[in-house]
């Protein structure tokens, strides 16, 4: 028998497949928009321009400027272009920094967004933006936030480098599994959550192997949206606020810290999400997903040359570890298994060292 659930679905439009980078002309006339500026990292600039000549007469110019953990500084810096073009909408092309930015952008205007992702962070898919300021990471919530249209074309993403696309991927899987014991979940996220996991683990060895590969491309960046819902729909519990309360206070790579961080958080968790457990362990085919999940970390690790494992290995201070414990505990949140300070010590200590569990 069913227990009685609340499901929100998100208003967003999703166009996924190949090639459908050119459907967005057609996106931009359909929203009633006629001068977009387009936003990128610095790497991502040229990207940026091809994706201005795209849009034509549409484009009225390019903010190259986004980075990690989206900064108010660099929004500030954009809202100035925003206002001195007159632009009416934005079309964010890149990861989570360049997404983050559009919904910074969209929360103090209301400007419609378009997205064109190339790693599966999958912020595009939520009304969440993390913005850090003074050190400090926090994170809001919000209508205006949601961007109205997400392309995804998986050719964006056959250049993203191996190494990338599994921190990306392993980021991915963290949105999953945190939506299985969110306190707000539901049957209808948790059949997205399973299948989300499913796909990732089950494409990336092929990705490994052939990293041009569009099926296994295609299936990575679908099981990324799978996750990417979840995200928008259910509350994080220690896994992302933990990654949050670390990208602040030391600026760490996002995708890094997840990837690093999420089998400790599950772990830790473990104990009191039996059901969560038994749903990762179909996803992955084994009856230890955490296990299995850190040794898929260690295993895209030696064809890579070594992706991070550890917290000291992306530039954490161990001298940091008291701070991380005193922020994290000092702003209260939902979790299963209630936060304890020398708990949590103990969590950061093992990811610091990247001992396993």
């Amino acid at each position: 028998m069913l227990n009685s659930f609340t499901y929100q679905m998100l208003p967003a439009r999703v166009v996924f497949g190949h090639g459908t980078s050119a459907t967005l002309p057609v996106e931009a006339e359909r929203l009633g928009l006629r001068r977009l500026l387009v936003l990128s990292t610095p790497e991502q600039a040229a990207l940026a321009g091809r994706v201005q000549q795209l849009l034509g007469e549409r484009a009225a110019g390019t903010f190259n400027g986004a980075t990690m953990h989206t900064p108010v500084e660099v929004t500030e810096r954009a809202l100035e272009v925003v206002r001195a073009e007159e632009i009416d909408g934005v079309v964010a092309v890149g990861g989570g920094s360049t997404t983050g930015l559009g919904k910074a952008i969209a929360l103090r205007t209301d400007l419609p967004q378009i997205v064109l992702p190339t790693t599966y962070a999958g912020s595009e898919m939520t009304p969440l933006l993390g913005e850090t300021q003074d050190g400090r990471k926090t994170t809001q919530r919000g209508p205006k936030i949601q961007p109205e249209v997400v392309i995804y074309d998986v050719d964006l993403t056959l250049s993203l480098p191996p190494a990338m696309s599994a921190l990306s991927a392993f980021n991915a899987i963290a949105h999953a599994v945190e939506a299985l014991y969110a306190p707000d979940g539901n049957p209808i996220v948790a059949l997205m959550a399973e299948e989300g996991v499913r796909a990732i683990v089950e494409a990336l060895p092929h990705m490994l192997k052939e990293p041009g590969n569009p099926d296994a491309r295609a299936s990575l960046l679908y099981g990324a949206w799978l996750c990417a819902c979840c995200l928008g729909t259910t509350t994080m519990g220690l896994h992302h606020k933990l990654c949050h309360t670390l990208g602040g206070l030391f600026d760490l790579p996002h995708a890094q810290t997840h990837t690093i961080v999420l089998p400790y958080a599950l772990a830790y968790n473990a104990p009191m999400i039996p059901d969560a457990i038994a749903r990762l362990g179909r996803a992955m085919q084994t009856d230890d997903p955490i296990g299995t999940l850190l040794q898929l970390e260690r295993d895209c690790g030696i064809p890579l040359g070594g992706i991070p494992l550890a917290l000291r290995d992306i530039g954490m201070p161990h001298e940091g570890i008291a701070r991380a414990v005193e922020q994290a505990m000092a702003n209260p949140y939902g979790n299963p298994r209630p936060v304890e300070a020398g708990a949590l010590g103990e969590l950061l200590e093992r990811a610091w060292a990247g001992a396993g569990i």
